[in-house]
């Protein structure tokens, strides 16, 4: 097992014009992932910078790879719970979306983008991986 850290930032163009434009930043540890997914108003060549200026204390859950959730406010339960198990890594969930997009009725499809964007971003980091 590889004790080097890996850190990938992603920029995730939004899925409908009424969201916002995700930054999605995975930081592989030694059997586990911290994740921060964020919205942001930084273009695709500038997306290094949305975690910066991003809050990481926003939202945080642990998932485990054999037990249940347990964080500050699960919102995201299953796909990252399903994630934990599939790659048998625990996963940290840092969430940072504007609470507007939580109150105006665009809630639901912002998590749904959320949740897409951490599962194709694990995936990709993992087929990467066990590629080299």
């Amino acid at each position: 097992m590889s004790s080097t850290v890996h850190v990938q930032t992603k920029y995730v163009p939004p899925s409908d014009p009424a969201l916002p434009a995700l930054a999605l930043q995975i930081t592989q540890l030694v059997g586990s992932y911290m994740i921060w997914v964020g919205s942001t108003e930084h273009p695709a060549d500038k997306v290094e910078i949305a975690p910066l200026q991003g809050s990481l204390l926003r939202d945080w859950a642990c998932y485990r790879n054999d037990d249940n959730a347990a964080g500050l406010n699960v919102v995201f339960v299953s796909p990252p719970r399903v994630s934990a198990r599939r790659f048998k890594k625990q996963i940290f969930l840092s969430v940072d979306v504007p609470p507007s997009f939580m109150t105006v009725g665009e809630g639901a499809r912002l998590i749904l983008a959320v949740e897409r964007a951490v599962v194709d971003g694990l995936k990709e980091l993992e087929d990467c991986l066990s590629s080299i």
